[in-house]
């Protein structure tokens, strides 16, 4: 295997490795699996891209089979950048702001958003689907995952701000995927190259399942689960990025994407409401949603509590004095000294660009919680502000670097259904996690608004019953997430812990559909096999790390 990927070294400019140390660190990201790989590129641009994909088709077609998984910063969540073959990476060589414009930039996958976000800041402008985990991810993982956030309630996630993509294709060239009117569409699948192919086949079988394919698509307000075929074509316009977003590196390798940009409002401010039980959230999100918050995060009593066992490791993600900041967790304090935590506390976010409107709107927000018995607070303190949302951003980082002998397992971690349903929902799955409770504690954050949680139970993945405890625990709640409409996954993609149920969730002949969708672009299967189809639960398990 060395001797060819010293043929590689001649056909691309980027590096190439393949040493123990590099090997154990791509086999990991933040989920619960480990894949070792035979070797990592890092490709230097385009080209390299490209003579990859080539390079690898044609090694195919003389019997040795290599794949090619993207990964940009290794923070998914769902094992989506892990495999066991070449592991492509971009943040070393593919991470340049290529431009920016008043509403838009051009940026390729290894750009870290933080970065992004800096030069955003400086211009005023927002990119309002960045995921709580911004200030680590990368733009390549964001776009592959469909990632969503704090502001995706009132903005959308990363579908509604993909301008366009190019692509290198498992032909080993590169395109650029841009929305087609009906006439261009018409042109482009009368083609006769490779590009023209796919488009054609993907058109006929949307158009010959065009009914069953639109019921499929989960009545939420956010998925990434499978591949979303319902908004590529609404018989106006054929939107190929719409497909390319939350395909997690399985259709083609993405290289640089243009990103809408929206203006930042001047002024903001955070209500802080805390509920004492769960029956009165469904009313109050639904009583807050016509004021138009820019968002409504939330985390639970556990989560809270982390973060005051782990006070000094929260201080060090905030900014300013450790010693002044310490200060604004004295209620947090005088509320363990009462009793404990609310079972729920609630973040709204409201902004304007005018004060007295910011006011205004924060009042409304404080008198439509109050018809509701919870307490609130309008947080008028940017560092308090801070405080709780570092909490709701970092309570993963938190699990995953502090707690000891335990590991951080997100496997149940993005549900989604009506927040209506919340109420009922939630309860049901405590109890379902409850059974286990001998195997494992978990923390409960996310997007009330939406009904989008994350469930991050806390294992030990030495112990040999807890692959079945996963088995069990994800089998009974997607269960429930269904019998309410919902979706088993919001923003966070499949990857390996979620790709085994999509049958589960949609039916065979969709299924069927995503299958043959996978083929059309990738008929060599290079692209990241066993991910959105091909992956059974039998073998995801057996991949789950075991130190």
């Amino acid at each position: 295997m060395n001797n060819i990927f010293d043929e590689l070294k001649k056909k691309i400019s980027g590096e190439i490795v393949a040493d123990d140390a590099s090997l154990a660190e791509y086999s990991k990201d933040y989920s619960i699996f480990q894949i070792k790989p035979q070797a990592v590129v890092f490709p230097k641009d385009q080209e390299d891209v490209a003579n990859l994909v080539k390079w690898v088709v044609g090694l195919k077609k003389k019997g040795v089979y290599l794949s090619l998984t993207a990964r940009s910063a290794g923070t998914d969540m769902s094992g989506g950048p892990l495999n066991d073959g070449v592991i492509v990476s971009f943040t070393k060589h593919l991470n340049k702001i290529k431009k920016m414009g008043s509403d838009y930039a051009v940026v390729e996958p290894g750009v870290y958003f933080r970065d992004l976000e800096k030069e955003l800041d400086k211009r005023g402008l927002m990119y309002p689907a960045a995921p709580a985990s911004k200030d680590f991810c990368a733009i390549g993982g964001m776009v592959s995952n469909n990632s969503g956030g704090e502001r995706s309630l009132s903005y959308g996630k990363t579908e509604n701000f993909v301008e366009s993509l190019k692509v290198v294709l498992s032909d080993g060239k590169s395109y650029e995927i841009v929305p087609l009117s009906a006439a261009q569409l018409k042109k482009k699948i009368a083609g006769k190259n490779f590009e023209s192919g796919v488009y054609r086949k993907v058109y006929n079988l949307i158009e010959k399942n065009y009914d069953e394919i639109k019921r499929a698509k989960p009545n939420v307000s956010k998925n990434s689960a499978g591949y979303n075929l319902w908004d590529v074509w609404d018989k106006k316009t054929f939107d190929m990025t719409k497909l390319f977003v939350g395909s997690q590196g399985t259709l083609g390798l993405v290289t640089e994407a243009k990103l809408r940009l929206v203006k930042k409002k001047k002024f903001s401010r955070l209500v802080v409401i805390f509920a004492r039980t769960l029956e009165p959230v469904p009313g109050l999100v639904q009583a807050i949603l016509p004021l138009k918050p820019e968002s409504i995060e939330s985390y639970d009593d556990k989560t809270a509590g982390l973060a005051m066992r782990f006070l000094p490791a929260i201080l060090k993600m905030m900014k300013g004095s450790a010693i002044m900041l310490a200060f604004k967790f004295i209620p947090e304090f005088f509320m363990i000294l009462r009793g404990g935590f609310p079972k729920m506390i609630i973040l709204v976010e409201v902004a304007s660009d005018s004060e007295t409107e910011l006011e205004k709107k924060s009042d409304e927000v404080r008198r439509a919680a109050l018809r509701f018995p919870v307490q609130v607070r309008v947080i008028k303190d940017e560092s308090e502000e801070e405080k709780y949302w570092t909490i709701r951003r970092q309570s993963f980082a938190l699990l995953h670097s502090h707690v000891k002998g335990l590991e951080a397992a997100p496997f149940v971690d993005d549900v989604i259904v009506k927040p209506e349903y919340m109420a009922k929902f939630l309860p049901r799955v405590n109890e379902i996690l409850d059974r286990h409770k001998d195997k494992l504690i978990y923390t409960i954050a996310g997007h009330p608004g939406n009904g989008n949680f994350h469930i991050i139970p806390l294992v030990n993945l030495k112990d040999p019953a807890i692959p079945g405890v996963i088995a069990d625990c994800m089998e009974k709640i997607y269960k429930v997430v269904l019998e309410y409409g919902g979706s088993i996954d919001a923003e966070h993609n499949d990857g390996l812990i979620r790709g085994p149920y999509l049958e589960m969730m949609y039916g065979k002949k969709i299924y069927k559909l995503f299958e043959e969708t996978k083929k059309i672009f990738d008929p060599s299967n290079i692209f990241n096999p066993r991910k959105k189809v091909g992956v059974d639960k039998k073998y995801a398990l057996s991949l789950i790390k075991k130190q």
